[in-house]
Protein backbone atom coordinates (compact mmCIF):
# COMPACT_ATOMS: atom_id res chain seq x y z
CA UNK A 1 0.00 0.00 0.00
CA UNK A 2 1.91 3.29 -1.37
CA UNK A 3 0.99 6.51 0.34
CA UNK A 4 3.02 9.61 1.85
CA UNK A 5 4.25 8.95 5.12
CA UNK A 6 4.25 11.07 7.89
CA UNK A 7 7.40 12.92 7.35
CA UNK A 8 5.96 14.19 3.89
CA UNK A 9 2.59 14.90 6.16
CA UNK A 10 4.33 17.04 8.71
CA UNK A 11 5.59 19.16 5.23
CA UNK A 12 2.73 19.09 3.37
CA UNK A 13 0.86 20.60 6.62
CA UNK A 14 3.56 23.01 6.74
CA UNK A 15 2.80 24.38 2.93
CA UNK A 16 -0.85 24.44 3.77
CA UNK A 17 -1.08 26.29 6.43
CA UNK A 18 1.76 29.07 4.98
CA UNK A 19 -0.71 28.90 1.87
CA UNK A 20 -3.42 29.64 3.73
CA UNK A 21 -1.40 32.15 6.76
CA UNK A 22 -0.89 34.75 3.76
CA UNK A 23 -3.10 34.33 1.13
CA UNK A 24 -6.32 33.97 3.50
CA UNK A 25 -5.33 36.15 6.21
CA UNK A 26 -8.85 36.84 6.66
CA UNK A 27 -10.29 33.69 7.12
CA UNK A 28 -7.72 32.94 9.83
CA UNK A 29 -7.39 36.28 11.59
CA UNK A 30 -6.02 36.21 14.88
CA UNK A 31 -4.09 33.11 14.68
CA UNK A 32 -0.66 32.36 14.21
CA UNK A 33 1.05 30.26 11.83
CA UNK A 34 1.75 27.61 14.73
CA UNK A 35 -1.97 27.44 15.38
CA UNK A 36 -3.02 27.29 11.60
CA UNK A 37 -0.05 24.49 11.36
CA UNK A 38 -1.82 22.74 13.88
CA UNK A 39 -5.40 22.75 12.09
CA UNK A 40 -3.86 21.59 9.11
CA UNK A 41 -1.61 18.48 10.41
CA UNK A 42 -5.07 17.51 12.92
CA UNK A 43 -7.18 17.45 9.88
CA UNK A 44 -4.48 15.59 7.41
CA UNK A 45 -3.54 13.12 10.17
CA UNK A 46 -6.90 12.39 10.51
CA UNK A 47 -7.42 11.94 7.09
CA UNK A 48 -4.60 9.83 7.19
CA UNK A 49 -5.65 7.80 9.77
CA UNK A 50 -9.21 7.21 8.22
CA UNK A 51 -7.73 5.99 5.04
CA UNK A 52 -4.92 3.74 6.58
CA UNK A 53 -7.52 2.01 9.33
CA UNK A 54 -10.57 1.93 7.58
CA UNK A 55 -11.14 3.20 4.04
CA UNK A 56 -8.10 1.42 2.10
CA UNK A 57 -7.84 -2.05 4.19
CA UNK A 58 -11.96 -2.54 4.12
CA UNK A 59 -13.03 -0.97 1.13
CA UNK A 60 -9.61 -0.67 -1.33
CA UNK A 61 -7.05 -3.59 -0.54
CA UNK A 62 -7.17 -6.38 -3.45
CA UNK A 63 -6.40 -8.75 -0.44
CA UNK A 64 -9.96 -8.09 1.61
CA UNK A 65 -11.59 -10.59 -0.34
CA UNK A 66 -9.00 -13.22 0.75
CA UNK A 67 -10.02 -15.97 3.85
CA UNK A 68 -10.04 -13.80 7.07
CA UNK A 69 -8.76 -14.96 10.66
CA UNK A 70 -10.98 -12.33 13.12
CA UNK A 71 -10.86 -14.01 16.30
CA UNK A 72 -8.99 -11.47 19.03
CA UNK A 73 -9.30 -8.93 16.90
CA UNK A 74 -8.57 -5.78 18.54
CA UNK A 75 -9.20 -2.14 16.69
CA UNK A 76 -5.62 -0.40 15.43
CA UNK A 77 -4.04 -3.14 17.50
CA UNK A 78 -5.60 -5.83 15.07
CA UNK A 79 -4.38 -9.17 15.22
CA UNK A 80 -0.63 -7.64 16.16
CA UNK A 81 -0.79 -9.03 19.36
CA UNK A 82 0.04 -12.61 18.71
CA UNK A 83 3.60 -11.83 17.99
CA UNK A 84 3.62 -11.89 21.85
CA UNK A 85 2.01 -15.34 22.05
CA UNK A 86 4.24 -18.57 22.91
CA UNK A 87 5.17 -20.98 21.73
CA UNK A 88 6.10 -18.58 18.99
CA UNK A 89 3.81 -20.22 15.83
CA UNK A 90 0.94 -21.65 17.70
CA UNK A 91 -0.98 -18.65 17.11
CA UNK A 92 -0.65 -18.74 13.69
CA UNK A 93 -1.13 -23.05 13.69
CA UNK A 94 -4.48 -21.98 15.24
CA UNK A 95 -5.56 -19.79 12.36
CA UNK A 96 -4.39 -22.73 10.19
CA UNK A 97 -6.98 -24.86 12.12
CA UNK A 98 -9.63 -22.37 12.76
CA UNK A 99 -10.13 -21.50 8.77
CA UNK A 100 -9.11 -24.63 7.07
CA UNK A 101 -10.70 -23.59 3.74
CA UNK A 102 -7.99 -21.14 2.84
CA UNK A 103 -6.10 -21.70 -1.03
CA UNK A 104 -3.01 -21.29 0.81
CA UNK A 105 -3.59 -17.83 1.95
CA UNK A 106 -4.96 -16.92 5.19
CA UNK A 107 -5.50 -12.93 5.26
CA UNK A 108 -5.27 -11.18 8.68
CA UNK A 109 -4.80 -7.52 9.94
CA UNK A 110 -1.77 -6.32 12.07
CA UNK A 111 -1.14 -3.22 13.72
CA UNK A 112 -3.11 -0.28 12.14
CA UNK A 113 -4.79 -2.90 10.27
CA UNK A 114 -1.83 -3.58 7.59
CA UNK A 115 -2.63 -6.72 5.10
CA UNK A 116 -0.86 -9.78 6.62
CA UNK A 117 -0.56 -13.01 4.82
CA UNK A 118 -0.58 -16.42 6.58
CA UNK A 119 0.82 -19.15 3.73
CA UNK A 120 -0.57 -22.35 4.74
CA UNK A 121 -0.23 -25.13 1.57
CA UNK A 122 2.31 -26.61 -0.27
CA UNK A 123 1.96 -24.48 -3.39
CA UNK A 124 1.71 -20.97 -1.72
CA UNK A 125 4.89 -22.16 0.41
CA UNK A 126 6.36 -22.74 -3.24
CA UNK A 127 5.63 -19.76 -4.76
CA UNK A 128 7.47 -17.54 -2.45
CA UNK A 129 10.36 -19.49 -1.52
CA UNK A 130 11.33 -21.03 -4.97
CA UNK A 131 9.08 -19.64 -8.11
CA UNK A 132 9.50 -16.08 -6.96
CA UNK A 133 12.15 -16.14 -4.29
CA UNK A 134 13.39 -12.86 -5.08
CA UNK A 135 10.26 -11.19 -5.16
CA UNK A 136 9.87 -11.70 -1.55
CA UNK A 137 12.60 -10.40 1.14
CA UNK A 138 13.77 -10.17 4.47
CA UNK A 139 11.40 -7.51 6.55
CA UNK A 140 14.24 -4.49 6.67
CA UNK A 141 13.06 -4.16 10.60
CA UNK A 142 14.59 -7.89 10.69
CA UNK A 143 17.70 -7.44 9.09
CA UNK A 144 18.60 -4.21 10.64
CA UNK A 145 18.14 -6.04 14.54
CA UNK A 146 20.04 -8.99 12.86
CA UNK A 147 22.80 -7.13 11.30
CA UNK A 148 23.79 -5.82 14.89
CA UNK A 149 24.40 -9.51 15.41
CA UNK A 150 25.67 -11.02 12.36
CA UNK A 151 27.03 -7.93 10.24
CA UNK A 152 26.68 -8.82 6.47
CA UNK A 153 26.56 -12.04 6.48
CA UNK A 154 24.72 -14.24 3.62
CA UNK A 155 21.63 -14.45 6.29
CA UNK A 156 21.15 -10.49 5.37
CA UNK A 157 21.72 -9.93 2.19
CA UNK A 158 19.37 -10.04 -1.08
CA UNK A 159 18.95 -10.26 -4.64
CA UNK A 160 22.51 -10.93 -6.29
CA UNK A 161 24.46 -9.98 -3.85
CA UNK A 162 22.93 -13.34 -1.70
CA UNK A 163 23.45 -15.24 -5.19
CA UNK A 164 26.85 -14.34 -5.03
CA UNK A 165 27.96 -15.18 -1.61
CA UNK A 166 25.89 -18.29 -1.61
CA UNK A 167 27.78 -19.81 -4.81
CA UNK A 168 30.90 -19.27 -3.08
CA UNK A 169 30.04 -20.91 0.30
CA UNK A 170 27.89 -24.00 -1.04
CA UNK A 171 30.98 -26.11 -2.04
CA UNK A 172 31.75 -26.34 1.74
CA UNK A 173 28.70 -28.14 2.42
CA UNK A 174 28.98 -30.21 -0.04
CA UNK A 175 28.15 -33.64 0.27
CA UNK A 176 31.38 -35.31 0.09
CA UNK A 177 32.72 -32.34 2.58
CA UNK A 178 29.52 -33.30 5.21
CA UNK A 179 30.91 -36.87 4.88
CA UNK A 180 34.45 -36.41 5.91
CA UNK A 181 33.55 -34.41 8.88
CA UNK A 182 31.59 -37.13 10.52
CA UNK A 183 34.93 -37.97 12.86
CA UNK A 184 34.60 -34.70 13.89
CA UNK A 185 30.74 -34.80 14.74
CA UNK A 186 31.76 -38.20 16.53
CA UNK A 187 34.87 -37.41 18.45
CA UNK A 188 33.26 -34.15 19.98
CA UNK A 189 30.18 -36.71 20.51
CA UNK A 190 32.00 -38.49 22.48
CA UNK A 191 33.82 -35.97 24.57
CA UNK A 192 30.20 -34.72 25.40
CA UNK A 193 29.71 -37.34 26.87
CA UNK A 194 32.66 -37.79 28.96
CA UNK A 195 32.19 -34.18 30.36
CA UNK A 196 29.00 -35.12 31.22
CA UNK A 197 29.89 -38.43 33.50
CA UNK A 198 32.44 -36.13 34.45
CA UNK A 199 29.80 -33.18 35.86
CA UNK A 200 27.38 -36.27 36.80
CA UNK A 201 30.18 -38.05 39.44
CA UNK A 202 30.16 -34.70 41.47
CA UNK A 203 26.55 -34.16 41.86
CA UNK A 204 24.08 -36.42 44.35
CA UNK A 205 21.03 -35.87 42.28
CA UNK A 206 22.76 -36.48 38.88
CA UNK A 207 20.58 -33.80 37.69
CA UNK A 208 21.77 -31.54 34.62
CA UNK A 209 20.72 -28.23 32.62
CA UNK A 210 21.92 -29.85 29.23
CA UNK A 211 21.20 -26.64 26.99
CA UNK A 212 24.58 -25.39 28.35
CA UNK A 213 26.78 -28.28 27.70
CA UNK A 214 24.54 -28.61 23.96
CA UNK A 215 26.03 -24.59 22.85
CA UNK A 216 29.55 -25.92 24.09
CA UNK A 217 29.59 -29.08 22.13
CA UNK A 218 27.88 -27.23 18.58
CA UNK A 219 30.08 -24.24 19.08
CA UNK A 220 33.25 -26.63 19.28
CA UNK A 221 31.86 -28.60 16.13
CA UNK A 222 31.63 -25.64 14.47
CA UNK A 223 35.27 -24.38 15.25
CA UNK A 224 36.50 -27.35 14.00
CA UNK A 225 34.58 -27.73 10.96
CA UNK A 226 34.09 -23.90 10.21
CA UNK A 227 37.50 -22.33 11.52
CA UNK A 228 39.90 -25.54 11.79
CA UNK A 229 40.45 -24.79 15.04
CA UNK A 230 39.46 -26.55 18.51
CA UNK A 231 37.79 -23.39 20.38
CA UNK A 232 37.77 -26.47 23.74
CA UNK A 233 34.77 -24.95 24.87
CA UNK A 234 33.52 -27.90 26.43
CA UNK A 235 36.77 -28.20 28.47
CA UNK A 236 36.88 -24.49 29.40
CA UNK A 237 33.21 -23.34 30.64
CA UNK A 238 34.55 -20.01 30.83
CA UNK A 239 34.73 -19.56 27.46
CA UNK A 240 34.00 -15.99 26.62
CA UNK A 241 32.54 -17.00 23.08
CA UNK A 242 29.92 -19.40 25.07
CA UNK A 243 29.22 -16.73 27.62
CA UNK A 244 28.85 -13.86 24.90
CA UNK A 245 26.40 -16.42 22.77
CA UNK A 246 24.47 -17.70 25.80
CA UNK A 247 23.93 -14.09 26.80
CA UNK A 248 22.63 -13.03 23.31
CA UNK A 249 20.39 -16.03 22.71
CA UNK A 250 19.21 -16.59 26.76
CA UNK A 251 15.24 -16.60 26.05
CA UNK A 252 14.23 -13.33 28.26
CA UNK A 253 10.94 -11.27 28.40
CA UNK A 254 13.47 -8.23 28.00
CA UNK A 255 14.77 -9.50 25.11
CA UNK A 256 11.80 -10.16 23.21
CA UNK A 257 10.75 -6.73 24.46
CA UNK A 258 13.65 -5.37 22.42
CA UNK A 259 13.27 -7.61 19.28
CA UNK A 260 9.59 -6.04 19.18
CA UNK A 261 10.76 -2.69 19.50
CA UNK A 262 12.95 -3.19 16.61
CA UNK A 263 9.60 -3.94 14.80
CA UNK A 264 8.51 -0.84 15.53
CA UNK A 265 10.88 2.11 16.00
CA UNK A 266 14.08 2.82 14.44
CA UNK A 267 17.26 1.69 15.28
CA UNK A 268 18.40 5.04 15.95
CA UNK A 269 15.82 5.79 18.70
CA UNK A 270 16.19 2.26 20.54
CA UNK A 271 19.69 2.77 21.06
CA UNK A 272 19.34 6.43 22.46
CA UNK A 273 16.82 4.66 25.38
CA UNK A 274 18.65 5.05 28.67
CA UNK A 275 18.47 0.84 28.69
CA UNK A 276 21.27 -1.35 30.45
CA UNK A 277 20.35 -3.79 27.55
CA UNK A 278 21.70 -1.32 24.77
CA UNK A 279 24.81 -1.70 26.79
CA UNK A 280 25.21 -5.53 26.65
CA UNK A 281 24.13 -5.77 23.10
CA UNK A 282 26.94 -3.41 22.00
CA UNK A 283 29.48 -4.74 24.32
CA UNK A 284 28.94 -8.57 23.46
CA UNK A 285 28.90 -7.97 19.90
CA UNK A 286 31.92 -5.76 20.09
CA UNK A 287 33.71 -9.11 21.70
CA UNK A 288 32.29 -11.50 19.24
CA UNK A 289 33.46 -9.40 16.32
CA UNK A 290 36.89 -8.90 17.70
CA UNK A 291 37.27 -12.72 18.03
CA UNK A 292 36.08 -13.32 15.09
CA UNK A 293 38.45 -11.16 13.31
CA UNK A 294 41.18 -12.37 15.22
CA UNK A 295 40.25 -15.63 14.11
CA UNK A 296 40.77 -14.40 10.56
CA UNK A 297 43.86 -13.29 10.82
CA UNK A 298 45.12 -16.23 11.99
CA UNK A 299 43.98 -18.66 9.80
CA UNK A 300 45.17 -16.69 7.14
CA UNK A 301 48.70 -16.40 8.45
CA UNK A 302 48.38 -20.07 9.29
CA UNK A 303 47.29 -21.06 5.15
CA UNK A 304 50.62 -18.98 4.39
CA UNK A 305 52.98 -21.16 6.30
CA UNK A 306 51.79 -24.57 6.53
CA UNK A 307 51.48 -27.00 3.84
CA UNK A 308 48.27 -28.86 5.07
CA UNK A 309 45.74 -27.96 2.83
CA UNK A 310 42.77 -27.04 4.93
CA UNK A 311 39.64 -28.46 4.59
CA UNK A 312 37.14 -25.71 7.42
CA UNK A 313 34.39 -23.34 5.88
CA UNK A 314 36.75 -20.38 6.51
CA UNK A 315 39.37 -21.52 4.08
CA UNK A 316 37.31 -22.76 1.32
CA UNK A 317 35.75 -18.91 1.44
CA UNK A 318 39.72 -17.64 1.71
CA UNK A 319 40.81 -19.26 -1.17
CA UNK A 320 37.94 -18.45 -3.40
CA UNK A 321 39.19 -14.61 -3.03
CA UNK A 322 35.58 -13.58 -3.48
CA UNK A 323 35.53 -11.76 0.04
CA UNK A 324 37.24 -9.15 2.16
CA UNK A 325 38.79 -9.68 5.24
CA UNK A 326 35.27 -7.61 6.75
CA UNK A 327 33.42 -9.68 4.40
CA UNK A 328 35.04 -12.98 5.83
CA UNK A 329 34.31 -11.80 9.41
CA UNK A 330 30.50 -11.49 8.71
CA UNK A 331 30.38 -14.86 7.16
CA UNK A 332 31.91 -16.19 10.08
CA UNK A 333 29.98 -14.07 12.88
CA UNK A 334 26.87 -16.01 10.87
CA UNK A 335 28.00 -19.27 10.63
CA UNK A 336 29.15 -19.46 14.55
CA UNK A 337 26.10 -18.10 15.43
CA UNK A 338 23.61 -20.47 12.93
CA UNK A 339 25.85 -23.46 13.08
CA UNK A 340 26.21 -23.65 16.66
CA UNK A 341 22.61 -22.46 17.70
CA UNK A 342 20.70 -24.73 15.49
CA UNK A 343 22.23 -28.21 16.36
CA UNK A 344 22.11 -26.41 19.89
CA UNK A 345 18.44 -26.11 20.73
CA UNK A 346 17.93 -29.70 18.39
CA UNK A 347 20.15 -31.63 20.67
CA UNK A 348 18.05 -30.19 23.80
CA UNK A 349 14.66 -30.55 22.07
CA UNK A 350 15.22 -34.46 20.97
CA UNK A 351 16.44 -35.02 24.90
CA UNK A 352 13.41 -33.75 26.25
CA UNK A 353 10.88 -35.57 23.62
CA UNK A 354 13.33 -38.78 24.64
CA UNK A 355 12.95 -37.89 27.93
CA UNK A 356 9.17 -38.07 28.20
CA UNK A 357 9.22 -40.65 25.89
CA UNK A 358 11.03 -43.54 27.76
CA UNK A 359 10.07 -46.13 25.11
CA UNK A 360 11.01 -44.18 22.12
CA UNK A 361 14.35 -43.74 24.50
CA UNK A 362 14.66 -47.55 24.81
CA UNK A 363 14.08 -48.61 21.03
CA UNK A 364 16.45 -46.09 20.02
CA UNK A 365 19.35 -46.94 22.18
CA UNK A 366 18.68 -50.27 21.55
CA UNK A 367 18.88 -49.78 17.52
CA UNK A 368 22.15 -47.68 18.36
CA UNK A 369 23.98 -50.77 20.46
CA UNK A 370 23.18 -53.20 18.21
CA UNK A 371 24.61 -51.11 15.08
CA UNK A 372 27.63 -49.84 17.41
CA UNK A 373 28.40 -52.60 19.38
CA UNK A 374 31.60 -51.24 19.95
CA UNK A 375 31.74 -47.15 19.92
CA UNK A 376 35.32 -47.06 19.63
CA UNK A 377 35.50 -48.87 16.19
CA UNK A 378 34.09 -45.85 15.25
CA UNK A 379 37.08 -43.76 15.84
CA UNK A 380 39.33 -45.91 14.20
CA UNK A 381 41.18 -44.06 10.83
CA UNK A 382 38.84 -44.80 7.78
CA UNK A 383 36.01 -46.28 9.08
CA UNK A 384 32.90 -44.86 7.49
CA UNK A 385 30.87 -42.95 10.19
CA UNK A 386 28.55 -41.57 7.70
CA UNK A 387 27.28 -44.38 5.89
CA UNK A 388 26.71 -46.58 9.46
CA UNK A 389 24.86 -43.51 10.93
CA UNK A 390 22.61 -42.60 7.89
CA UNK A 391 21.73 -46.54 7.66
CA UNK A 392 19.92 -46.06 11.07
CA UNK A 393 16.20 -46.22 10.69
CA UNK A 394 15.03 -45.14 13.93
CA UNK A 395 17.82 -42.65 14.84
CA UNK A 396 17.31 -40.64 11.72
CA UNK A 397 13.07 -41.22 12.41
CA UNK A 398 13.84 -39.60 15.84
CA UNK A 399 15.97 -37.03 13.92
CA UNK A 400 13.45 -36.29 12.08
CA UNK A 401 10.21 -35.94 13.87
CA UNK A 402 12.42 -33.54 16.46
CA UNK A 403 13.31 -30.79 13.59
CA UNK A 404 9.81 -31.46 12.41
CA UNK A 405 7.42 -30.39 16.03
CA UNK A 406 10.85 -28.38 16.79
CA UNK A 407 11.90 -25.72 14.06
CA UNK A 408 15.13 -23.81 15.51
CA UNK A 409 13.97 -20.85 14.01
CA UNK A 410 9.97 -20.98 14.62
CA UNK A 411 8.63 -18.28 12.43
CA UNK A 412 10.15 -16.31 9.42
CA UNK A 413 8.54 -13.52 7.28
CA UNK A 414 8.71 -11.92 3.84
CA UNK A 415 8.08 -8.46 2.32
CA UNK A 416 6.99 -8.23 -1.20
CA UNK A 417 9.83 -6.35 -2.84
CA UNK A 418 7.41 -5.39 -6.03
CA UNK A 419 4.38 -5.65 -7.55
CA UNK A 420 3.74 -9.83 -7.72
CA UNK A 421 1.23 -13.08 -7.13
CA UNK A 422 0.76 -16.31 -5.44
CA UNK A 423 -0.89 -18.53 -7.12
CA UNK A 424 -2.74 -16.15 -9.41
CA UNK A 425 -3.50 -13.69 -6.28
CA UNK A 426 -2.36 -10.05 -6.74
CA UNK A 427 0.22 -9.32 -4.25
CA UNK A 428 0.99 -6.14 -3.83
CA UNK A 429 4.43 -4.18 -3.00
CA UNK A 430 4.85 -4.29 0.53
CA UNK A 431 2.93 -6.75 1.54
CA UNK A 432 4.17 -8.64 4.82
CA UNK A 433 3.29 -12.79 4.27
CA UNK A 434 4.61 -15.22 6.90
CA UNK A 435 6.30 -18.65 6.34
CA UNK A 436 5.74 -20.61 9.69
CA UNK A 437 7.67 -23.68 9.94
CA UNK A 438 6.26 -24.41 13.63
CA UNK A 439 2.74 -24.03 12.31
CA UNK A 440 3.29 -25.73 8.70
CA UNK A 441 5.27 -29.02 10.58
CA UNK A 442 2.16 -29.28 12.87
CA UNK A 443 -0.76 -28.73 10.94
CA UNK A 444 -3.72 -31.45 10.71
CA UNK A 445 -4.15 -30.95 7.14
CA UNK A 446 -0.62 -31.91 6.19
CA UNK A 447 0.36 -34.55 8.49
CA UNK A 448 -2.82 -35.73 9.90
CA UNK A 449 -4.84 -35.74 13.40
CA UNK A 450 -1.36 -36.71 15.47
CA UNK A 451 0.57 -33.92 13.68
CA UNK A 452 1.24 -32.59 17.02
CA UNK A 453 2.63 -35.68 18.52
CA UNK A 454 5.87 -37.13 18.45
CA UNK A 455 5.73 -39.87 16.44
CA UNK A 456 9.10 -41.28 15.03
CA UNK A 457 7.64 -43.62 13.19
CA UNK A 458 5.93 -41.77 10.67
CA UNK A 459 9.42 -41.62 8.84
CA UNK A 460 9.68 -44.99 8.80
CA UNK A 461 8.21 -47.32 5.45
CA UNK A 462 6.05 -49.91 7.25
CA UNK A 463 7.03 -52.29 4.24
CA UNK A 464 10.89 -51.91 3.93
CA UNK A 465 11.06 -50.49 7.36
CA UNK A 466 13.70 -47.74 5.34
CA UNK A 467 13.24 -44.58 6.87
CA UNK A 468 11.55 -41.66 4.06
CA UNK A 469 12.35 -38.58 3.58
CA UNK A 470 8.52 -37.31 4.01
CA UNK A 471 7.78 -38.53 6.97
CA UNK A 472 4.18 -39.67 5.35
CA UNK A 473 3.34 -35.90 4.41
CA UNK A 474 2.53 -35.61 0.53
CA UNK A 475 4.86 -32.41 -0.31
CA UNK A 476 8.37 -31.78 1.26
CA UNK A 477 6.92 -28.16 1.28
CA UNK A 478 4.97 -29.76 4.39
CA UNK A 479 8.16 -29.78 6.29
CA UNK A 480 9.69 -26.11 6.74
CA UNK A 481 12.79 -26.77 9.33
CA UNK A 482 15.43 -25.51 6.62
CA UNK A 483 12.61 -23.64 4.70
CA UNK A 484 13.30 -24.17 0.40
CA UNK A 485 14.70 -22.83 -2.55
CA UNK A 486 17.42 -20.50 -2.69
CA UNK A 487 16.94 -18.96 0.59
CA UNK A 488 17.30 -22.60 2.27
CA UNK A 489 19.50 -23.64 5.34
CA UNK A 490 22.53 -23.65 2.88
CA UNK A 491 23.83 -25.71 6.38
CA UNK A 492 20.95 -28.40 6.50
CA UNK A 493 23.13 -31.21 5.86
CA UNK A 494 25.61 -30.28 8.28
CA UNK A 495 22.84 -29.37 11.00
CA UNK A 496 21.46 -33.04 10.08
CA UNK A 497 24.67 -35.33 10.20
CA UNK A 498 26.09 -33.46 13.54
CA UNK A 499 22.34 -34.32 15.40
CA UNK A 500 22.73 -37.73 13.76
CA UNK A 501 26.20 -38.27 16.04
CA UNK A 502 25.02 -36.52 19.07
CA UNK A 503 21.61 -37.84 19.47
CA UNK A 504 23.58 -41.47 18.50
CA UNK A 505 26.40 -40.85 21.20
CA UNK A 506 24.19 -39.58 23.69
CA UNK A 507 21.40 -42.18 23.97
CA UNK A 508 24.12 -45.17 23.77
CA UNK A 509 25.49 -43.72 26.63
CA UNK A 510 23.39 -42.52 29.30
CA UNK A 511 19.58 -43.31 30.05
CA UNK A 512 17.49 -40.12 31.18
CA UNK A 513 14.34 -38.57 32.67
CA UNK A 514 13.00 -35.34 33.30
CA UNK A 515 14.54 -34.02 36.65
CA UNK A 516 10.66 -32.91 37.70
CA UNK A 517 8.28 -34.84 35.74
CA UNK A 518 5.22 -32.05 36.18
CA UNK A 519 7.62 -30.16 34.65
CA UNK A 520 5.89 -28.27 31.84
CA UNK A 521 8.66 -27.20 29.46
CA UNK A 522 7.81 -23.74 27.94
CA UNK A 523 9.62 -22.84 24.14
CA UNK A 524 10.63 -19.29 23.88
CA UNK A 525 12.85 -17.29 22.56
CA UNK A 526 12.82 -14.30 19.87
CA UNK A 527 14.47 -15.55 16.78
CA UNK A 528 15.62 -19.37 17.21
CA UNK A 529 13.39 -21.36 19.36
CA UNK A 530 14.58 -22.39 22.84
CA UNK A 531 12.98 -23.80 26.69
CA UNK A 532 12.89 -20.40 28.07
CA UNK A 533 13.89 -21.93 32.22
CA UNK A 534 17.02 -24.77 30.30
CA UNK A 535 16.57 -28.13 30.34
CA UNK A 536 17.05 -30.02 33.30
CA UNK A 537 17.43 -33.99 33.20
CA UNK A 538 18.07 -36.72 35.83
CA UNK A 539 20.74 -38.84 33.82
CA UNK A 540 21.94 -42.75 34.79
CA UNK A 541 25.75 -43.55 32.78
CA UNK A 542 25.68 -46.77 31.64
CA UNK A 543 28.47 -49.21 30.52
Amino acid sequence: MEGPNLFQLVLFSLLESSIAFHVFPQVFSGKTLSAIFFVFAGINFGIYALYHLIVYPYFLSPLRHLPKYNKGFIPILGNGMTMFQRPPGQASLRMMKEVPENDGIIHFRGFLHEDRLLLTNPAALAEVLVHKSYDFEKPPWIRTFLRQFLGDGMLMTEGDEHRHQRKNIMPAFSFRHIKDLYPVFWSKSVELCDVVKAELWEKEDKVLELNHFSTQVTLDIIGLAGLGRDIASLKNSDDLLIKNYEEILEPTAEKGIYFVLHLIFPLWLIKALPWKLNERVRVTTGELKRICTEFVIDKKSRMKTESTEHVDILSIMIRSNNFSDQGLVDQLLTFLAAGHETTSSALTWAAHLLAINPSVQSRLRNEVRGFIPDPKVLSEPGFDIASLLESMPYLNAVCNETLRMFPTIPGSGRVASRDTFINGQFIPKGTLTLVVPWATNRNPQLWGPDAESFVPERWIDKESGRATNMGGAESNYSFLTFLHGPRSCIGEKFARAELRSLVAAFVGNFEWEMADPNEIVRPGGTITSKPIDGMRLRLKPLE
